[in-house]
């Protein structure tokens, strides 16, 4: 993908403007570190991606066969390869070549209805010079043990209104519909709906259907179709779905300052948000919803109805659950990101 020097400044006052006015260990409603939810059983730990092969993590997805297993991949630069890392170990224990594919610009991965992996080879770095993007889809590995090799059926993309860069594809838990959001450093992308059903022969033209208001790199549906969050590099939005369409903002969840925040997915909880980014042992940083953010089948804690989880702190980037003290630390906040943006500035111009 891309490096994102451009418009850094703007995302960084925003951020420390909210962190000036919050008072302290208090963040904006809808989102907690991650935690045992209502029915006991503990929430999804963060996690640190060992595999030295994985640079530039770009996507994410939780399995359905596998409890505690997550797909990734890299951006462009590998070859046509997934990876499942299991969360608890941080160790991949599998990884899938995709046979006959010659990967471009691999930046999203979801995960269908009916257990397919759908791998979405859509980034267009100079913005819109590919005339079509490729969506490879395969079964997901009933074992998964070492190197698997699978032939994928390959589907051909465009857009109604032209090429574009796009870095988020989801899969609808509930419908297999596929769809896709565009990337434009504006912010003013948009949400793209696949046609039914895919056709591997001929050309598979996407239609735009709403507006998306993110730097979009990267979104996913929660389990229960109920909710579309959408992430950028510094900020993220959960709408609420409904009839193939996200009919209202709901509000923005906590997005941990990581190195290049590329990935996106619902933990099998519903309630966790896993958010990924590139970078040799990347890590994987659960944050909990709450309040209207939480889809409408998550488990909900006692006493805790739709409408109110409260205000809570924020996680670390280091995916352990440690949380920032703003307000009466919001110095050291800025003065963190400040440090971390000039160390991204060198890194990508080395």
């Amino acid at each position: 993908m891309r490096p994102f020097r451009p418009a850094l400044a703007a995302a960084v006052l925003g951020i420390t403007a909210s962190a000036l006015l919050l008072p302290s260990g208090v963040l904006p409603p809808g989102s907690t570190p991650a935690r045992a939810d209502g029915s006991g059983r503990e929430a999804p730990s963060g996690f640190t991606i060992e595999d030295s092969r994985i640079k530039e993590s770009s996507g994410l997805a939780a399995s359905r066969a596998h409890p505690g297993v997550y797909w990734t991949h890299n951006d462009s630069g590998d070859g046509p390869y997934v990876y499942a890392v299991d969360s608890r170990t941080g160790r991949t224990v599998a990884r899938v070549t995709l046979d006959g594919v010659d990967a471009r610009d691999a930046e999203a991965i979801s995960i269908g209805p009916d257990g397919s992996i759908y791998l979405g080879d859509i980034g267009d770095n100079l913005g819109g010079t590919w005339p079509d993007v490729r969506v490879h889809r395969f079964p997901e590995p009933k074992e998964l043990t070492g190197d698997i090799t699978v032939t994928p059926t390959t589907y051909t993309v465009r857009y109604e209104d032209g090429p574009r860069d796009a870095e988020s594809l989801m899969v609808h838990p509930r419908t297999g519909r596929v769809y896709i959001v565009s990337k434009k450093q504006s912010g003013k992308g948009a949400l793209y709906e696949a046609p039914e059903p895919l056709s591997a022969s001929g050309v598979n033209t996407f239609r735009r259907v709403a507006d998306i208001d993110v730097w979009a790199t990267d979104a996913a549906f929660s389990p229960d179709g109920t909710r579309l969050v959408v992430r950028g590099y510094f900020d993220a939005r959960v709408y609420r779905w409904e009839n193939g369409r996200p009919v209202k903002e709901l509000g923005r969840p906590v997005v941990p300052l990581q190195r290049q925040g590329e990935s996106v997915t619902f933990a099998p909880d519903g309630r966790t948000l896993m958010y990924g980014s590139e970078g040799a042992h990347s890590k994987v940083v659960p944050i909990e919803l709450g309040d209207d953010l939480l889809p409408d089948s998550a488990p909900r804690r006692k006493g805790e109805d739709k409408a109110g989880a409260g205000q809570a702190a924020d996680v670390g980037s280091d995916g352990s659950g440690h949380t920032l003290t703003l307000g009466a630390g919001a110095l050291a906040v800025v003065a963190a990101l400040a440090l971390g943006l000039r160390w991204l500035f060198r890194r990508r111009t080395a």
